[in-house]
């Protein structure tokens, strides 16, 4: 129970809970507006801390991992990062259009009808961020290539203990404080009235994710076939072990050894091929994540903003996000930690949407990781089918 109770889902459940008592508690009490004071001043400062993290994150995350590349720098690596890419973005198209088709039929009143207006806050210290979310970003790519061309060895080491750095920043700190930041941002939406209504329509936008999720699994598992010209099930029937450790672990790095085992079990997946692209794939491919964080951050928008992000927006935002999805730190909620910035910045979504896409995304992040997973069986037959085409030669 304790273990349970430790889980980052389980305070996301808890700190969800916490605030829609606290809010609406505070619509009835006379002295409401005094808690709410209090509340939106804490979670305005938490809000401001975790920006402040967003660009140090895609920093250390993504300069290390371009760095990483010098050490397999071959014609299957490139395919391995173009599949991956492809995956996700494709992937997030896929959710961006079943997000224009799916989400204006659902029953979405926007929170910006008759709300109720919020308290100022006792004070605002903002914790302006090193640099903007593009500029990490482009220093990220140019300091990693560089890294590479000059061979600068001390600066990989250095990039490599950064990365250390900012993961004990992200699990010391981001992730301890989130269930009290969503606590915030959930007191501050049911005092306003508005989010208690929507509810059940975040429990029905999980189900849709979820079957998108098998959707794309069957699309990469049906394109890897076509390509090899071999039976895909071959190698779906050896990940369910993967598929429910991913589950229960919402981790890829945590379900790397069962996927390495249940993909070698296959008998069309070169042994080589497993080995080089199971543990590649688990940090760059993430495209169950990705399809995820797009569909929400559309409802999101229609909830909380009225309306969803423009076509162009939502391509930007999608070709982006894959290049982003490479660098995510391997916690649970990764991709969305390592996106805020984006989110904020491409979409516009201020510390409320933050707040909740974190949440609802943290909650289904176990059935993400597992198509995140599951998919890296059909990448490595696609690696596979090209090695034999090429004539490429098997390590023994």
């Amino acid at each position: 129970m304790k273990a349970i109770l430790k889980s980052l889902p389980a305070r996301l459940v808890l700190g969800v809970i916490a605030g829609l008592i606290l809010g609406l508690a505070c619509d009835g009490w006379s002295f409401g507006s005094s808690v709410m004071e209090v509340v939106l001043t804490i979670k305005s400062l938490l809000g401001s801390l975790i920006n402040f993290c967003v660009p140090l994150i895609i920093i250390g995350f993504i300069a290390p991992s371009i760095t990483r590349l010098k050490q397999n720098a071959s014609r299957m690596l490139v395919l391995a990062l173009v599949l991956a890419y492809t995956s996700s973005v494709c992937a997030a198209l896929m959710s961006m259009t079943a997000g224009y088709l799916i989400i204006p039929n659902l029953s979405i009143q926007s929170a910006a009808e008759g709300l109720r207006d919020l308290p100022e806050l006792l004070f605002n210290l903002e914790i302006a961020p090193v640099m903007s979310v593009m500029s990490a970003l482009v220093f990220s790519v140019l300091l990693g290539l560089a890294a590479i061309w000059s061979k600068a060895e001390t600066i990989v080491t250095i990039l490599e203990e950064f990365q250390r750095i900012i993961l004990d920043i992200v699990v010391r700190v981001v992730i301890p404080i989130l269930p009290f930041f969503i606590a915030g941002t959930f007191c501050s939406l049911a005092y306003e009235g508005s989010i208690t209504k929507q509810l059940p329509v975040f429990l029905v936008v999980i189900l849709i994710v979820i079957v998108g999720h098998y959707i794309w699994m069957a699309i990469l598992y049906g394109l890897a076939g076509a390509y090899t010209g071999k039976n895909p099930l071959e190698v779906v029937r050896h990940y369910g072990p993967a598929y429910l450790t991913a589950v229960g672990t919402m981790s890829s790095a945590a379900t790397l050894a069962v996927a390495l085992r249940c993909a070698h079990k296959s008998k069309v997946l070169r042994s080589d091929m497993v080995d080089f692209g199971i543990p590649l794939f688990a940090n760059i491919h993430l495209c169950g994540s990705v399809l995820t964080e797009v569909f929400f951050v559309m409802t999101v928008s229609k909830v909380l903003y009225g309306q969803l992000p423009s076509p162009l927006t939502m391509v930007l935002f999608c070709v982006l996000l894959g290049i982003f999805a490479v660098g995510a730190p391997g916690v649970p909620g990764g991709t969305v930690m390592a996106s805020l910035g984006l989110i904020s910045s491409v979409l516009l979504f201020d510390d409320t949407g933050l707040g909740l896409m974190m949440t609802i995304f943290a909650l289904q992040d176990s059935f993400g990781t597992a198509c995140n997973v599951t998919g890296d069986g059909a990448l490595t037959m696609i690696l596979t089918g090209y090695a034999e085409k090429h004539h490429v030669e098997e390590v023994k």
